[in-house]
């Protein structure tokens, strides 16, 4: 590459200088890892993402599916290469335009090598074509592509991305999103945000849906089939979108009489934690034999095994409050599951408590006494509970049993304040634990670092006298709450 020098005065030299490309030897790859503690592999180095369009077509009888997917990110370094997560097969990369080489590694890494290198603080934008069969795609040794017989989805935790779009799948990089499904008549696409315009040509309807604000990628989902949909709008004019698939079974009243409430559940949760964050809602159940429910940004995914036992409105209080604990403000790592979970458990607890099936208190009180000191359950650390326990009990409910400890230790007035400020201050942002024992310090006036020490990185049961201390009673058998089976079923159905 040959680069000719300028000879400007003042300031408009430094101005050019700056538009001058990145030569190759300076230029360097981007990581293959963008850095995460559990998972090394997951992500990339070198740039950020701030769009996503997805333009796909899917064939439901045989699985198949043909995208191509236009990234528009930014370089943070002179890049020679760098990484995008995807496990299907590509068949061309473009960047800038231009077509670029590009290769697989490992099980998920596709490779590029643009013909120029990518100059740091220089937006660029990467086209890759691309097709396959999801369901047959096994990456680190399992799919995460859900066939229903009508069709398939898209959802799961902590990756499902490499399996329909190529991305840089990790939370740090977030990213708003344009998803256009072209499906067979009579079946429908489901997707994340708001649906924008349908249309419908030679046998295929396309369905463009937009996610405009920013999106993890775990949490963009797909889903392709034959669906019931109900639309409504929340006092405050957000769009509601749900869908049913149409062979539930027994499962579907219950699942519509859960799902359902989800307006009125969000209502009542931003009394709790601050305005909505988004600007659409609703919820999907697609015919899986699946057990878990995900917190799918705006539309979260729901298996029928989470209605087997009936109406399950704890369940919808759980994924909704990761709305604003998981979706809006992401974890920085995955060791810091207990940002989302723990919170998304404690607001079940909340509403358990303006129900009338059992307070907070009764039911941190219950779950103290539950689990007797040699259980396993007090060996994992909610703070960093390792990722063979990321989805374990402990991280559910020890981490609100923490959040209960910290209620009693600072008062409602600051606990509340803390948790809607939490999520004003680190809105569509990023956070780890750390962060929020600094955050609840500063507004609490309190050191809060012994209190979290004990409840979330003990890797025992806390003694008696610290349970007195953060006022939950450690009498052996306290009454079993309502709710609290309930809860359970909820846990062990948001496990993957």
């Amino acid at each position: 590459m040959r680069h000719h020098r300028l000879l400007v005065p003042g300031a408009a030299a430094a101005c050019l200088l700056l538009a001058i490309p990145a030569s190759a030897a300076d230029a360097t790859p981007g990581a293959p890892g963008i850095g995460d503690s559990y998972y090394p592999s997951y992500g990339n180095g070198g740039y950020d993402v701030s769009h996503y369009d997805l333009r796909l077509k899917y064939q439901p009888k045989t699985d198949r599916l043909e995208g191509t997917a236009t990234i528009v990110a930014d370089a943070r370094q002179d890049l020679s290469r760098f990484n995008l997560d995807f496990a299907l097969d590509v068949s061309e990369v473009l960047v800038g335009g231009k077509k670029a080489a590009f290769t697989k590694t490992g099980d998920h890494e596709l490779e590029i090598t643009p013909v120029a290198p990518l100059t740091s603080g220089r937006p660029f934008t990467v086209v890759v074509r691309y097709s396959g069969t999801p369901s047959k795609v096994v990456a680190s040794g399992f799919t995460s592509w859900l066939r229903t017989p009508d069709g398939g989805i898209a959802a799961n935790e902590p990756e499902s991305a490499w399996w329909w779009f190529p991305s840089n799948d990790h939370p740090l990089d977030k990213a708003t999103y344009d998803v256009s499904v072209a499906v067979p008549d009579g079946t429908q696409a489901i997707s994340n945000g708001t649906l924008r315009s349908t249309s419908s040509q030679l046998g295929w309807t396309r369905y463009n849906w937009r996610s405009g604000k920013p999106q993890a990628t775990y949490l963009t989902t797909l889903a392709v089939g034959k669906f019931d949909i109900t639309t409504d709008t929340t006092a405050n004019g957000l769009p509601v979108i749900n869908a049913y698939s149409k062979d539930l079974g027994d499962n579907a009243g219950a699942a519509r009489a859960s799902v359902e409430r989800s307006a009125e559940i969000v209502d009542w949760e931003s009394t709790v934690f601050g305005p909505y964050p988004f600007d659409a809602l609703g919820g999907y159940v697609p015919n899986v034999p699946t057990g878990y429910a995900l917190e799918t940004q705006t539309r979260p995914f729901y298996s029928p095994k989470g209605f087997a036992k009936g109406a399950n409105t704890s369940l919808i209080v759980h994924e909704l409050a990761h709305q604003w604990f998981g979706d809006s403000v992401s974890l920085k790592d995955w060791r810091d599951i207990w940002v989302n979970e723990g919170f998304a458990s404690y607001a079940q607890w909340l509403w358990s408590e303006k129900e009338g099936e059992g307070t907070a208190q009764e039911l941190a009180d219950y779950t103290y006494a539950s689990y007797p000191a040699d259980d396993p359950f007090w060996k994992v650390e909610p703070g960093n509970p390792g990722p063979e326990n990321q989805f374990h009990d402990a991280v559910y409910d020890r981490g609100a049993l923490a959040l209960q400890a910290l209620r009693n230790h600072i008062g409602d007035k600051d606990f509340f304040a803390i948790l809607k400020g939490w999520t004003t201050e680190n809105r569509y942002g990023n956070a780890s634990v750390k962060d929020f024992v600094t955050y609840a310090e500063k507004v609490s006036g309190k050191p809060l670092a012994t209190l979290f020490d004990t409840w979330l990185f003990t890797p025992s049961k806390p003694a008696a006298t610290q349970a007195r201390a953060a006022e939950l009673s450690p009498a052996k058998a306290p009454v079993r709450p309502k709710s609290w089976q309930r809860i359970q079923d909820t846990h062990r159905t948001h496990g993957r």
